[in-house]
């Protein structure tokens, strides 16, 4: 049994400390001092410093986390889908966006599919609904549409096709901006079919940018 000398006057103990982050709770020895401290001063009891401790190991992997699935979505930019300006454009259907915010057609396995002219933000309102979605757990990928057909394109050249299929329907959400750019070769459009024919499943969602 490992045993620790006893903290004086809210000094963590380093050998506390070390073990906890030997078990990988830096969120809780990070914070160790600070919370013994407030405990010596009398301003928290035992069940209210073990529940803070709990507390600032669960933001740090919170945090961890986000910063995992926000950097494997591969934004080209940082934006909050709160922070949308609607006002520079009466054109855009404000409400419709909100309701998108919701992530009610991400739960539902649904896609959606933003269109309109160049320049009204459909970019970066499709990156905001995907940071969004990395803020509540969900896993997401950014990527332009020729990028996904020239991955898949090379599947077939080096017998991989199976396994890239697989890596791009893995997301909760894929992002497909500037899709139909151009006409598709049929390669490409068997690609795509057999793509969505794989993603569409009740815990895949896809939003795509015309």
């Amino acid at each position: 049994m490992t045993t620790w000398p006893a903290a004086a006057s809210g000094a963590a103990s380093p050998a506390l400390e070390s073990a906890l982050r030997g078990l990988r709770l830096t969120g809780m020895a990070d914070m160790l001092t600070e919370r013994l401290a407030q405990a010596g001063a009398g301003k928290l009891g035992h069940a209210e410093l073990l529940a803070l401790l709990v507390g600032d190991e669960q933001t740090r992997r919170d945090s961890a986390g986000l910063a995992r699935r926000l950097a494997a979505a591969h934004f080209e930019t940082t934006c909050a889908v709160e922070d949308f300006d609607f006002g520079y454009n009466p054109d855009i259907p404000a409400g419709i966006i909100r309701d998108l915010a919701g992530l009610a057609f991400l739960a539902a396995g649904q896609s959606v599919i933003l269109h309109g002219p160049v320049g009204v933000g459909k970019t970066m309102l499709a990156q905001s609904l995907g940071q969004l979605a990395c803020r509540r757990g969900h896993t997401v990928v950014f990527t332009k549409t020729s990028r996904l057909l020239a991955d898949l394109a090379g599947g077939h050249a080096d017998r991989s096709w199976a396994t890239r299929l697989r890596r791009w329907a893995r997301p909760a959400l894929l992002i497909c901006d500037d899709f139909a750019m151009r006409e598709l070769t049929l390669p490409q459009a068997d690609d795509l079919y057999d793509y969505a024919d794989r993603a569409t499943m009740p815990t895949w969602s896809g939003v795509v940018t015309v």
